[in-house]
């Protein structure tokens, strides 16, 4: 795949149209409810439950919303696979992180698109019923919008917040949303609060694959005070464009296929007023609702003619490869701020993009690389909340191979002295054997036992751990082959006669 998809989320699917299994149409028409979650499963890729494995994108061209009305678009599964959502800006999933790296580094600032020069939108009736937001299962606590992007500014800095959260449809007009604590949409519109207002917000659903990437990353990789869309702009080569909302003082993106423009408001309402339950999350479990979150009054809709909304299914590749990009480039960032010898990060799907970080190291030149990269894995633990696992391995194997992650760690780990436990530190209550319910170790619910397995080989026995090198062999010199010879035996019996 070429560097295409930079501009907006059409120029990548028409990227992908010509290639063979990478988009599926789907042209028949599906309820909101359900159907597109249940289709989708079998090409979800784990941790949705079997059977799935990895497959296309899927656009499904005629969705029918909850609330009734027309059939519209919904597109899922753009980002089901590394190599898929690497492609989408011409790079490999291995120089993903390099790429995000850079991109902070040298962030390329937004532009305002000149008056007179926006894309046309429409300006839609301010009722999310209308839209075809998906319901997975039977256990949600209703719609819910998985890839919806907020935009909003924090009146105290003026630095602008573009990030991802799970938000509940609970009415024509209102979104539950959760942010989790410590993120800065949450700064925000704390500030907006002290100062006696709400918080003027666009939600995004539909943008091109660098502001989505962009807007994943974690804050341990874009630093206070620096603007997504300033990394998105590095990540795609281009500025992005900016507009005015039509119904809320705030920018939104010119090319999102819909704008949900709304406020952020102190008003809390439980997520789910009839059950436990909210909508699977990305490590593969249903999730639990909360009982009282903020809520956003929406105020209005914009959309680009024809739009398409995108989703993601919650447990899957697709939610697990946008949020590992992200987590690789921070681990790979501070390994190498700390002058490890570090080769590549990888943050495999099954650990939700997070929870489990493979890192290969460099060739071990003394024996106090043993040391330096036991310390260097135990400090990813501790500097990373969710990292739980760590597993560290050499050169000769291949971070983003299940099958040579399971050799190394079968052939190249003594449970003994190869595996260091750190009891008891601050982690992820989505897992859920994170909680005092599950061990009494644990002094509070959130709380977890990490671990780094060391499957790189000790240098003074370096020699005995050597994998074969299969050797091509040598090409044979050309030779200019003599004509055949032609031998008669006389006229065959079946020639025909003259």
């Amino acid at each position: 795949m070429t560097r295409r998809g930079l501009a907006d989320l059409r120029t990548a699917l028409a990227g992908l149209d010509p290639l063979p299994g990478e988009l599926v149409r789907v042209r028949e028409e599906v309820p909101a409810r359900y159907g597109v979650g249940a289709r989708y499963a079998r090409w979800a890729g784990t941790p949705a439950p079997p059977p799935t494995g990895p497959g296309p994108a899927v656009l499904f061209e005629r969705v029918v919303p909850g609330g009734g009305g027309a059939a519209r678009s919904v597109l899922i599964g753009l980002y089901g696979s590394r190599r898929r959502a690497a492609g989408l800006l011409g790079l490999t999933p291995g120089a993903m992180a390099h790429r995000l790296l850079d991109a902070v580094a040298s962030p390329v600032a937004p532009t305002r698109v000149p008056a007179g020069r926006d894309r046309p939108r429409d300006l839609l009736a301010p009722d999310l019923t209308a839209l075809p937001v998906p319901v997975l299962t039977d256990e949600d606590a209703g719609p819910y919008l998985t890839l919806g992007a907020v935009l909003a500014t924090d009146p105290d800095t003026g630095v602008r917040n573009l990030s991802v959260h799970r938000m509940c449809v609970q009415g024509p007009d209102r979104l539950t949303i959760w942010m989790v604590p410590g993120r800065d949409l949450e700064a925000a519109h704390r500030a907006a609060r002290r100062r006696g207002g709400n918080l003027p917000v666009a939600i995004h659903l539909g943008l091109g694959p660098a502001l989505m990437l962009a807007s994943c990353c974690p804050a341990s990789l874009v630093p206070a005070g620096v603007d997504e869309l300033a990394v998105a702009g590095a990540l795609g080569g281009a500025p992005v464009e900016l507009t005015e909302c039509r119904t809320v003082d705030a920018e939104c993106v010119a090319h999102a296929e819909y704008v949900i423009e709304g406020e952020l408001t102190a008003d809390l309402v439980p997520e789910n007023p009839d059950g436990p339950a909210a909508t699977p999350e990305f490590l593969g479990y249903q999730g639990r609702a909360h009982p009282a979150l903020p809520t956003v009054r929406v105020t209005g809709i914009t959309a680009r003619d024809g739009a398409i909304l995108q989703t993601v299914s919650g447990p899957g590749h697709e939610q697990s490869v946008l949020l590992g990009f992200g987590m690789e480039a921070a681990v790979l960032g501070r390994l190498r701020r700390a002058g490890a010898p570090v080769e590549a990060v990888h943050c495999p799907t099954a650990g939700g993009g997070q929870l489990m970080v493979v890192v290969q190291w460099r060739a071990k030149r003394s024996s106090a690389d043993d040391r330096l990269v036991r310390e260097a894995a135990v400090s990813v633990l501790e500097e990373f909340r969710m990292a739980k696992l760590v597993v560290s391995v050499d050169e000769d194997v291949d971070p983003e191979s299940d099958a040579d992650l399971w050799w190394a760690m079968t052939t190249r780990l003594q449970a003994d002295r190869d595996l260091a436990v750190l009891p008891d530190r601050e982690g992820f209550p989505l897992d859920p054997t994170q909680s005092t319910a599950y061990s009494a170790a644990l002094s509070a619910d959130g709380r977890t036992a990490k671990a780094h397995f060391d499957c790189t080989v000790p240098y003074a026995q370096r020699a005995r751990f050597r994998r074969p090198r299969f050797t091509e062999p040598a090409a044979e010199p050309e030779t200019v082959a003599p004509p055949p010879v032609r031998i008669s035996a006389g006229p065959s019996p079946h020639a025909p006669r003259r």
